[in-house]
């Protein structure tokens, strides 16, 4: 059926809604609480949202969006509440069309039919970390993940592994799509040419990835420029996904709901791009919006709806020792995304766009690596990390508090 535009909510009820946030502080005022100012997020939490940030109706949003033949849920893979949010849409989802099937970024192709003896029921958790490697192969916490993969297996709902291989990413962006040999690309086709603000967009993810790359004398569309080849690896990422996705679609008439990074899906280019050059128009896209997130992101076409959470509030109970990273896995290892004000990673002048090479002496190839590493680190220690930054290595010691925090 074709998609409805998302509609707000009328003026009445956010006139209301304004009055109710008004009068609640005027009651915390004359109770005399002692607020702290906080800054005002652009999607208040609990509430659903079009992709400028006006709220939209919760239920009318969802039965539309469970019609679509492909749904995709985004997520930064190191926040708990992102997959939270996703495990509880999935959920309503699948209240409205049970038919669906379950993308996962996580896992390469060749790991299909472990994930089908899990939804089978024929594997304990323990057995399914072990038979798919889970801490090399994709590294982010499991526990993210296995809430997810428990309702699917509840419900017998296929789940689909939609990645490849990370070393042919990684090929891709050393030596560019033309020198891999056909019989070598799992089956993956030739992308279509990304939009030119995708292109543009990840040609300033590599400037902040490795700065002396983007200062190449290389135009950017040279053979031989390291931004057209991570383009180009990009491009293989998307495509490979959103094929298993298509194929999905095609073979089992389920709509199809993707579980995958941000980076993959906002603003329509990545897969949604891919899909409809396979044919998928109208794949719908889903985000969860962070309360301290930028406004001025939600240009409209970030998302076709964006969901907003409250601040992440620490467990009372002692903490493991944090590094306080965001760590984003690539074609040529991890980087840093994002740096935590004030955490062990901004005092040991860790920045955005660093590559870590090495922690304590090992060598770190995927996130699983170094959160290996940093689980073994006991408060009042330090760690030694070798970084590239501007095409040099550079050493920088991480200092765990005494009380691990």
């Amino acid at each position: 059926m074709p998609r409805q535009p998302f509609r707000p909510v009328t003026p009445r009820l956010r006139r209301r809604f304004t009055l109710l946030t008004f009068a609640a502080l005027s009651l915390a005022t004359s109770a005399g609480w002692a607020a702290e100012p906080e800054r005002v997020a652009c999607v208040p939490p609990g509430v659903w949202a079009d992709g400028t940030g006006a709220a939209v109706e919760p239920v009318p949003l969802l039965r539309r969006v469970a019609d679509a033949p492909v749904i995709l849920l985004g997520e930064q893979h190191d926040r708990a509440d992102h997959h939270r949010w996703q495990l509880h849409t999935l959920a309503g989802l699948h209240a409205l069309n049970p038919e669906l099937a379950v993308g996962m970024e996580m896992l390469p192709r060749r790991l299909q039919p472990v994930l089908d003896r899990w939804v089978a029921g024929e594997m304990t958790e323990g057995e399914f970390l072990k038979a798919t490697d889970w801490r090399t192969v994709w590294g982010f916490d499991p526990q993210f993940y296995l809430p997810i993969l428990q309702f699917a297996r509840l419900h017998r709902l296929p789940v689909v592994a939609l990645n490849v291989e990370r070393s042919l990413i990684g090929r891709t962006a050393r030596n560019g799509w033309a020198a891999i040999p056909e019989a070598e690309r799992e089956g993956v086709g030739n992308p279509a040419a990304p939009t030119e603000a995708y292109r543009n967009r990840l040609t300033e993810t590599l400037a902040a990835h490795d700065r002396s790359e983007a200062r190449s004398t290389a135009p950017a569309d040279s053979p031989d420029s390291a931004a057209k080849r991570f383009i180009e690896a990009q491009g293989v990422w998307d495509r490979a996904m959103a094929e298993k996705i298509a194929e999905t679609r095609r073979t089992t008439g389920r709509s199809v709901v993707g579980i995958l990074g941000e980076g993959h899906v906002a603003r329509r280019d990545g897969v949604p791009h891919q899909l409809a050059d396979l044919g998928i128009v109208d794949s719908a896209i889903l985000l969860p919006w962070d309360a301290d997130r930028d406004c001025d992101d939600l240009d409209g076409r970030i998302a076709d709806a964006v969901f907003g959470l409250g601040l992440a509030r620490e467990d009372a109970e002692p903490q493991r020792p944090k590094l306080g990273v965001q760590l984003e896995p690539g074609p040529e290892g991890i980087t840093v995304g994002t740096v935590s004000s004030g955490s062990v990673a901004a005092v040991a002048g860790l920045r955005t766009g660093d590559r870590i090479l090495v922690a304590a002496g090992t060598p770190v190839r995927a996130p699983a690596d170094l959160v290996a590493v940093i689980r073994r680190q006991a408060p009042g220690t330090w760690l030694p990390l070798t970084i590239r930054r501007d095409g040099a290595e550079q050493e920088l010691v991480a200092k765990f508090p005494v009380e691990g925090r």
